[in-house]
């Protein structure tokens, strides 16, 4: 049986499994720390296609592909598919995964997608809604560049605050068949808005939002920050992490020890001058799969809180002057 926890999360009584997982990324994330370790690379950034926003819908398909095959599943046995991306309507989603022809939930939860679709594929799959469900999220450099700030011929110079978009996707089967890694958990975030408004700088934008899920995590649960071996965000960088450590030790918990941000693992800060780090929905996907599901498979790590960020903006909020919320999902993960 399922239960509601505390004020936001939910337990889930017989825990889905994520059964796989796959990732896509570009030819920096290659050379990052992480390279080897991504299932599929693509040297050329546009993956064979003519526009970026092509490009990252070929990312999403191969990834669902990829997760699929691993799994030996085909698309026709998946009940829904849980999909978003940075674009416009989700357009990066809807054509990259349309030929998959999966009842599909289109979702926006700006870098905290993967999250989104993580938490809404366990509560479907634990609701007896369906024996497979999948998630996935993209992002791309280049589509981002040109759908949030300049296009990249433009060559505007980027303040130090600023996080680079990882050209990456990340795709998550879910569903009752066990393996080694189950979902124990999940805590909905709720949008946490400080005011600022400086769009450039994305991780003061998003670290509130990563502190109050946490807490409430950690809250809802009765646990400590040591409950958990590790304690993994989406895409704070460097700024972002530490206004995160100060939160939380303003409300009695250290997690510098535990804790992981997805931006200053997917790519070397000294070498690959990424400024604050890496940010956009295929960061904390493409980390998450690559690096962190494999840790906790082989037992590594036993309990683990990813918790995606995501920083709520759009061209039009910025250019009426609006503020930047921030919104964070927590999933519990746990080896088994």
């Amino acid at each position: 049986m399922n239960h509601i926890k505390g004020k936001q999360s939910i337990s889930f009584g017989e825990s889905p499994y994520l059964i796989s997982s796959a990732s896509v990324a570009g030819s920096k994330e290659a050379e990052g720390p992480l390279g080897k370790l991504i299932d599929m690379i693509n040297q050329d950034d546009l993956f064979g296609e003519k526009t970026w926003e092509e490009a990252e819908s070929r990312m999403q398909k191969e990834a669902c592909v990829l997760a699929l095959g691993k799994a030996h599943i085909r698309p026709e046995q998946v009940r829904y598919l849980f999909g978003g991306d940075l674009l416009r309507q989700g357009i990066a989603t809807s054509m990259g995964v349309e030929e998959l022809q999966i009842p599909m939930f289109g979702l926006f939860g700006a870098c905290s997608t993967s999250g989104e679709a993580l938490a809404l594929s366990a509560m479907s799959v634990a609701a007896g809604y369906g024996e497979y469900m999948l998630g996935v999220t993209s992002s791309h450099f280049g589509s981002a560049e040109k759908e949030f700030r300049f296009p990249l011929g433009y060559a505007s110079q980027r303040p130090l605050s600023a996080s680079w978009t990882v050209t990456g996707s990340g795709a998550f089967l879910v569903g009752t068949r066990k393996s080694h890694v189950r979902i124990s958990g999940v805590t909905v975030g709720k949008i946490v808005d400080f005011g600022l408004k400086d769009s450039q700088n994305m991780g003061a934008c998003m670290a509130p939002a990563a502190a109050d899920t946490i807490l409430t995590n950690l809250e809802d649960f009765g646990r400590s920050a040591s409950s958990y071996d590790r304690i993994i965000t989406g895409d704070l960088g460097y700024i972002g992490q530490s206004i995160l450590f100060d939160f939380m030790k303003q409300n009695g918990y250290d997690i510098e020890k535990n804790h992981i941000d997805c931006g200053m693992k997917i790519f070397d800060q000294d070498t690959q001058d990424t400024h604050a780090g890496g940010s956009g929905c295929g960061c904390a996907a493409v980390t998450l799969s690559s690096y962190v599901l494999p840790k906790i498979q082989k037992g590594e790590w036993k309990r683990v809180l990813f918790v995606p960020t995501g920083a709520l903006l759009s061209t039009v909020s910025f250019n009426e002057g609006a503020s930047v919320p921030g919104i964070a999902h927590g999933i519990v993960l746990e080896h088994c």
